[in-house]
């Protein structure tokens, strides 16, 4: 496990075509801020088990450098959201960051990955899922399609921001999952068949 850490570490680094995705996020998380610092650490978490993830399933011919720059983005819009405790002073319910997310990189010109931010959250979230909890939503469906997508998407759900040192086991992943509803959780364990 350390030695394919170190292998993903590795490749990360040593891939140019990312530094857009830093030049991005530079002009949104200012150097020296510690939202920056709460950004980087979770991002860089998330992106490296999505790539350990393509590492171990050549077989699913993911694109990795896409699955890179995605799991960078993931959450480019919490910037924008009211969520003081992971120092996110903006005005807008964290519960809508994917969607401020996607708006930011469709304006960049990167609809794939704005695609990635909207369908992340939860496990994705269904149009009845949005209805029924009367979510500040538009009642569509905002689900991973893409192999890619649930990557990052199922990447995520070990990592909080709030707790930035620890890695959810698969089971307080799936509790965390609960409060979205029974379907998340499902396509979570889907994935953890797929993926894990």
């Amino acid at each position: 496990m350390v030695e394919e850490r170190a292998k993903t570490l590795e490749n990360m680094k040593a891939n140019d075509n990312t530094e857009w995705v830093m030049r991005l996020i530079d002009r949104y998380y200012p150097e020296g801020s510690e939202l920056r610092r709460i950004f980087l650490t979770h991002s860089r978490a998330v992106c490296e088990r999505a790539l350990q993830i393509c590492d171990r399933h050549p077989e699913l011919h993911l694109d990795r450098q896409f699955v890179e720059e995605a799991a960078m983005l993931h959450d480019i819009g919490i910037f924008e959201c009211d969520a003081p405790e992971i120092h996110c002073f903006g005005h807008e319910p964290y519960l809508l960051h994917g969607r401020i997310g996607a708006t930011l990189l469709r304006a960049e010109g990167y609809p794939r990955h704005a695609r990635v931010c909207e369908r992340h959250t939860g496990a994705g979230l269904s149009k009845e899922a949005i209805i029924a909890g009367k979510l500040p939503l538009p009642a569509e469906d905002f689900l991973p399609e893409s192999l890619e997508e649930k990557v990052v998407c199922y990447a995520d759900k070990f990592y909080s921001k709030s707790k930035l040192e620890r890695v959810k086991t698969t089971a307080e992943a799936e509790r965390s999952l609960a409060r979205f509803g029974v379907d998340g959780l499902a396509r979570f364990k889907e994935w953890e068949t797929m993926f894990g």
